[in-house]
């Protein structure tokens, strides 16, 4: 699949996607100016968000295909294939946020701890990790076992959401029936990606791990803490290096 098809898709399936409410809360929590590290940035809309918001932005991600699409509907922003896991070459930003659940795309324990200890290194010493993942009840009360599928007028998907091998993690399955523009005819394409969580509490261990002790947490685009953030569908990290 060519990455301009592989990004239609994506932004497809995102259409619907809370990126204003992802932009005001990283306005709230984040400084008001600097460098932005945009982790796990995907085709690039955040990213150009942040960048209209007055942050030089520099956009990460493991995809090559969705960093070239970035890349050619995006200006003014630093894109690199780097495995968040790995990052290199990356400091002194003001702040890092990794978003859209990214994070929950590492599976174990040792790459999230991995992950945040990357960053940690890469924001300054007065610098701001914000990131989200679905929570363990929105795993298990909403997603698993369950089946979405949407026709729009080029492209027809089914996503089926079934529980993985390891503790709240799932595996979707998506197909995909693309409209070649030119002969009419559909191609199918398939994706599978596996996801998992994990508790608050193992969060915030995984965090201290990495050097991170100032964390405040908040649930679906709040700005209050969350006093049961675990009844979120989305909790919010908000972390501070000093």
């Amino acid at each position: 699949m060519s990455y301009a098809k592989l990004a239609y898709i994506y932004d497809i399936l995102m259409e619907d996607a809370p990126y204003l409410q992802w932009q005001e809360f990283v306005h709230h929590f984040g400084p008001a100016s600097g460098r932005l590290l945009d982790l796990g940035c995907g085709t690039g809309k955040l990213s150009a968000c942040f960048a209209q918001m007055g942050y030089q932005v520099t956009g990460v991600d493991y995809s090559e295909d969705m960093l070239a699409y970035a890349a050619a509907n995006t200006t003014n922003i630093q894109y690199l294939q780097q495995d968040i896991r790995q990052l290199e070459g990356l400091h002194d930003y003001d702040i890092a946020v990794s978003l859209c659940d990214v994070i929950n795309y590492l599976t174990s324990k040792q790459d999230v701890i991995q992950a945040f200890t990357k960053v940690y290194q890469s924001v300054k010493e007065t610098g701001v990790f914000i990131f989200d993942v679905h929570s363990i009840k929105h795993f298990q009360e909403d997603m698993a076992g369950q089946t979405f599928a949407e026709i729009y007028e080029d492209i027809t998907y089914v996503w089926l959401c079934e529980p993985g091998e390891a503790s709240n993690s799932l595996l979707h399955d998506l197909t995909f029936f693309l409209q070649d523009e030119q002969t009419g005819q559909y191609e199918r394409f398939d994706e599978q990606h596996l996801q998992r969580t994990f508790s608050i509490h193992d969060y915030l261990e995984m965090l201290r791990q990495a050097g991170w002790t100032n964390v405040q947490i908040y649930g679906d685009f709040q700005t209050m803490i969350a006093e049961n953030p675990e009844e979120n569908e989305r909790i919010f990290f908000v972390c501070y290096k000093n």
